[in-house]
């Protein structure tokens, strides 16, 4: 059968039945279904969904963490030729709203009390929000339990339906309709179909081999286009897949064991920074015995990367003795895992490979699907500090002002209800203007270097790109994020986000009381750290891409406080605003 939808997709999961399937793992335990009680799940809320007048073309709002019910609500809507619309679970009631009126919904499928009190908040200004339903927790008033829909339209021919259905869904329907995170203004609705996600999947997995003996853990938001698609991919591919929230899955990984997961690089520099800090307070024989490993593991990564195998007893011992017990950090059977979202930085990139945790950089972006370019598990497939090779059937070009452009089956058909934005997108010859500078070396090789609209002019005409001067910055223990700010002025200052785990552990360990943050960051021995690390990154940089002044904040940023998008991202502009007085300061002179 020809996969022209994301329902063949999940045919290939449903034609290799296992009694332990999905894993849910949270703080309370974990549960398990069978191959056969998630389908039979999914085929009655479908047509219970059809009962309550579901159907073609109809938008579905979906906020959940990540869960089975997740999937199993994905699949049920969209075979029913309905759209569903994936809310991340950190927005407010207002930004709620704004997706659901701008969408036209007309349901929405919530996890728990909590997160539904902001859709009862808002339904009496969506006229066209006709249902809500709840997957667990006691419902109020005018809120339908998820199991109720699923016994109204469970038994009989649910399950014939369900395929019946799903050979009529076309692979020029729209699949989902995904907001994106807003770093400045309102989100726009990408309007992805069935064919972007299908042949996204067909063209990347080839790049990350996985199969039925492989587990999947899934604990980036499934709302964002990333673990969307590998969630689509791992169906394809039949591997069993364990869910759990992106706020457990530091204490949860080790007991899960997964062989592959996806991750944003944030996640990955957390992790490194955790065994850093655990190696700095070791003593010095044991913090000598970890360098000294991880030294004979730089050595070996780029042979097994070539597809050789290390030789010498040095790197088999340091395996055995040390990195191997690093390892079991992550659960001890990770074969590979995939870094998205934003720019990997190539240290942390170059010390999971030593430790002998291979990760697979690669980019992309809501609008396309989301895979552009990623790097490859065979040999020779993939340099540090790149994106990978453009994967199958996807064109790439690079404009005359250094601007990465694409073109292929995977870009979006437009914005929801904006088609001047829209054509603002694409260029005459139909490439995807993707907002990013980027270079390709000789070998197809794609270096992501920053991004345009974030590109530091000077007021004596320089440019200066940020992102990789704050990814310098943040190798400090002490910086969780960093901020360039400069256009247009007579140089380039940082606003210092502090980590406050780090600071508190320095504060416990010295046996200093203090009251807040800013009282810590103020204590000279850490405002010189500080410093000290500002006039390190200064070496290696151009006079004039040099910080002149920096400051720390009095707290970290965070995505409550609204300075990070629900990926991790620095809403800039945003900082910058609520910080002007701060920032103005240090040009005051």
């Amino acid at each position: 059968m020809a996969e022209s939808n994301i329902l063949h997709l999940y045919r290939k999961e449903f034609d290799q039945p296992r009694d332990e399937h999905y894993f849910h793992f949270s703080p309370e335990g974990q549960r398990i279904l069978s191959t056969s009680a998630f389908f039979e799940r999914t085929a009655g809320f479908a047509c219970g969904l059809e009962k309550l007048g579901i159907g073609r073309g109809d938008r579905v709002m979906l906020l959940s963490d990540n869960r089975p019910e997740w999937h199993l609500s994905d699949l049920a809507i969209v075979d029913l030729g309905a759209v569903d619309s994936p809310v991340y679970g950190t927005l407010n009631p207002e930004q709620v709203a704004f997706q659901v009126k701008d969408s036209g919904a007309r349901a929405a499928v919530v996890e728990n009390p909590e997160q539904m009190a902001k859709f009862l908040e808002i339904k009496s200004d969506c006229p066209d929000l006709e249902h809500l339903i709840q997957i667990e927790g006691p419902t109020a008033p005018g809120v339908i339990a998820m199991a109720e829909v699923i016994d109204s339209g469970a038994g009989g021919d649910a399950g014939d339906l369900f395929w019946q259905r799903a050979d009529k869904v076309k692979a020029e329907d729209v699949l989902t309709l995904i907001y994106t995170s807003g770093t400045t203004g309102n989100p726009k609705g990408v309007t992805l179909t069935h064919d972007n996600l299908v042949s996204n999947v067909l063209a990347a997995f080839h790049r990350a081999p996985v199969g039925p003996d492989d587990l999947a853990l899934e604990f980036l938001p499934l709302c964002h286009v990333f673990e969307r698609m590998l969630g689509y991919l791992y169906m394809y591919r039949a591997l069993s897949k364990a869910y759990c929230s992106v706020y457990h899955v530091g204490d949860l990984v080790a007991e899960i064991k997964p062989t592959v997961f996806a991750g944003v690089p944030r996640f990955y520099e957390k992790v490194y920074d955790k065994i850093m800090d655990k190696v700095n307070h070791a003593p010095p024989v044991r913090r000598a015995l970890f360098n000294w490993a991880v030294s004979k593991g730089r050595d070996a990564y780029p042979k097994i990367l070539a597809g050789e195998t290390p030789g010498g007893l040095g790197y088999g011992l340091a395996d055995k003795l040390v990195l191997s017990k690093v390892r079991e950090g992550l659960g001890g059977r990770v074969r590979f895992c995939i870094s998205g979202g934003a720019p990997l930085p190539s240290f942390v990139n170059e010390f999971f490979h030593s430790i002998g945790v291979r990760i697979l950089e690669g980019y992309g972006l809501t609008e396309t699907s989301p895979v552009v370019g990623v790097n490859g598990a065979d040999p020779g497939m993939t340099r540090i500090g790149t994106i990978g090779k453009a994967i199958r059937d996807v064109e790439v070009k690079i404009a005359d002002d250094g601007e990465l452009c694409i073109r292929g089956p995977n870009v979006m058909t437009g914005y929801w209800n904006l088609p001047e934005k829209t054509a603002e997108v694409f260029d005459d010859d139909g490439f995807f203007l993707t907002g990013d500078i980027a270079e390709i070396d000789s070998d197809g090789f794609i270096k992501i270097t920053d991004r345009k609209k974030d590109l530091i002019v000077t007021a004596g005409g320089k440019n200066v790109a940020p992102q990789p001067i704050e990814n310098e910055l943040k190798r400090s223990p002490l910086i969780d994020n960093a901020v360039l700010i400069g256009d247009r002025r007579p140089y380039i200052i940082a606003l210092i986000s502090p980590n406050q785990e780090e600071l508190e552990s320095w504060a416990t360990a010295k046996g200093i009381e203090y009251e807040t943050i800013e009282e810590l960051t103020k204590i000279p021995e850490i405002a010189a750290s500080y410093a000290k690390m500002i006039e390190d990154t200064n070496k290696d940089l151009a006079r004039y891409e040099q910080i002149k002044k920096h400051v720390v904040l009095p707290l970290m940023l965070s995505i409550e406080g609204g300075h990070l998008t629900p990926t991790l991202k620095v809403k800039r502009r945003v900082v910058e605003k609520d910080y002007t007085e701060l920032v103005e300061s240090l040009y005051a002179d």
